[in-house]
């Protein structure tokens, strides 16, 4: 994960507490003596895996840095409801404060790690990797891509300098100047800085195969079906990586695998994966 001290996760951290406007509290600060102390314990609610453990920690210190908060569990441990996560002690109204951007935080990241660790699961014994994609929340896809990891995922590209992919849309506006699959590709290995892989998505077995002849590094085939898969996964015989992607869900995952693809990318890890339950309670 990247450190909670880096810039970028400082920054998320007060931006959230400043959309929250925790320093105006003004329930706690109605209700709650300033001088209070008081002791509160974040516990699990529905069984999964626990990632972001740091950034919740720094979200407490950053409302008071007196606060004690002991994580009883690390990143990337399985729960079940009543488990016990984290104690924190002292001021009670700085625990109150800091409570829901924290836990924002933790279910969320658990609820992508929990997710994706289902999804490796179901493919458990086939040589395959599960990996994300940049469907991810603005502002949060460093620490999204960090819970797909805890949960035993693998992170496909971080951003748009990190690899080249050409999809559809590339293909569509280089069809029209009048280029072949293998003339775009050798454009992409020519104009691309030498040490990136190129990826190109297809939509056939033929456009698979003929990735393969132009010598691509990884073939990504989007949304086929199960025959087609299994058709480019021969057509390719090993000249490159095969990924297949596009509305893969929990049900159909096993079967393409089995068709023999090596990696199979879910856009759903990280956009539409369910925040874990976890509550805090005072005591």
């Amino acid at each position: 994960m990247e450190s909670p001290n880096t810039p970028q996760v400082k920054r998320l951290i007060t931006q959230a507490l400043a959309e929250d406007m925790s320093r105006k509290d003004v329930t706690t600060n109605a209700l709650i003596p300033g001088a209070e102390k008081g002791k509160a314990l974040i516990t699990a609610k529905a069984r999964g895996i626990i990632a972001g453990t740091e950034i919740t920690k720094q979200v407490f210190l950053k409302v008071d840095p007196k606060l004690e908060v002991i994580f009883l569990i690390k990143d990337g441990t399985e729960v079940k409801p009543g488990d016990a996560i984290a104690r924190i002690e002292g001021k009670t109204s700085s625990i109150l404060k800091a409570e829901r951007v924290a836990l924002n935080f933790l279910q969320h990241l658990s609820g992508i790690a929990s997710e994706t660790a289902r999804y490796v699961r179901a493919v458990k014994g086939l040589p395959v990797l599960i990996t994300d994609t940049r469907k991810t929340t603005p502002g949060l896809r460093t620490l999204e891509k960090y819970a797909v990891l805890v949960g035993g995922g693998k992170n496909h590209r971080m951003h748009l300098a990190d690899g080249i992919l050409i999809k559809d849309n590339h293909i569509a506006v280089l069809r029209r100047r009048g280029l072949s699959i293998k003339e775009i590709i050798a454009k992409a290995r020519q104009k691309a800085p030498p040490e990136l892989k190129i990826e190109i998505e297809v939509k056939t077995p033929e456009e698979a195969l003929q990735s393969a002849d132009a010598g691509v590094n990884i073939i990504m085939l989007d949304n086929m079906s199960l025959e087609d898969m299994r058709q480019a996964v021969q057509l390719i015989k090993g000249r490159a990586l095969v990924e297949a992607s596009g509305g893969i869900t929990l049900e159909s995952i096993r079967a393409v695998a089995e068709t023999g693809v090596d990696l199979i990318s879910i856009g759903a890890l990280t956009h539409s994966s369910k925040a874990l339950d976890i509550s805090l309670e005072l005591d």
